[in-house]
């Protein structure tokens, strides 16, 4: 049996002894390794591992806010890896498999490893997980709380309450608050499953709208609505005939 996995940590030396270590272990497959917090998002939603050897303290993300970043259904198991033993506990609420000292032993990874072998699927249970993953995923039960977004360097989490809109500008999705854009990495279809309706509703293709931040709800031409939000420019949003009757139901008009 071969488990996926993946290493992030913002330290090469650091990651590099992790690597030899695990290579002694034929079960532990390294498919990719990541210098910091989001590029070991952007990697476990593309790439998948079965399990994340994970830094807690890197820059952008921390490691808890990777963890918290992903909808359930796309978590892989979690080993922290961390030079310190504060964050035990934060660590097991994050439902880790384990939490590793460093500088990482081969006595210490040695338990670890047996440990994982026993939780990653043999491949006769394959099929009935990709069955639950798939019924999961479709369920989207799990809402956000937040949103991760993007601004120059530093990476930050907007509660949901302080966003107006999100908008998909050249294939980037981006949120708009009061007074700010940031980018984001999230496809606009799956934002519109994971967030509650009300307050938000997919005003039509490109935008999803927080109703809770509307200013006025102007009629338009052919049964249309025009709202404009309670951001720091007034932004307008255009409500198609088809949409403007969700709106109307949502706020009872």
């Amino acid at each position: 049996m071969e488990i996926r996995a993946l290493i992030a940590d913002d330290e090469a030396a650091a990651r590099s002894r992790l690597r030899k270590l695990l290579a002694t272990y034929p079960s532990i497959v390294i498919e990719a390794e990541a210098h910091d917090g989001l590029a070991a998002l952007e990697t476990i939603q593309r790439s998948r591992p079965q399990v994340v050897f994970l830094d807690v303290q890197m820059p952008g993300l921390n490691g808890f806010e990777v963890v918290q970043a992903l909808p359930p259904e796309e978590l892989p198991l979690i080993v922290f890896v961390t030079a310190y033993d504060e964050y035990a506990l934060a660590a097991f609420e994050a439902n880790a498999v384990a939490y590793l000292l460093k500088p990482v032993t081969l006595s210490r990874l040695q338990a670890v490893v047996a440990r994982l072998e026993q939780l990653v699927p043999k491949p006769a249970e394959v099929a009935q997980e990709v069955i639950r993953a798939s019924t999961v995923a479709r369920s989207r039960s799990q809402p956000l709380q937040h949103v991760l977004a993007i601004q120059r360097d530093r990476y930050l989490l907007i509660p949901l309450a302080e966003v107006c809109f999100f908008r998909v500008e050249d294939g980037v999705t981006k949120v708009k608050t009061c007074d700010a854009w940031y980018r984001t990495h999230y496809a606009i279809g799956d934002l519109e499953a994971r967030l509650s309706s009300p307050p938000f509703f997919r005003a039509h293709r490109s935008i999803i709208a927080n109703l809770d931040r509307v200013a006025t709800i102007s009629p338009m031409f052919k049964g249309s609505l025009l709202l404009t939000m309670k951001d720091a420019q007034h932004s307008e949003i255009q409500v198609s005939e088809r949409q403007s009757k969700r709106v109307r139901e949502l706020i009872q008009l």
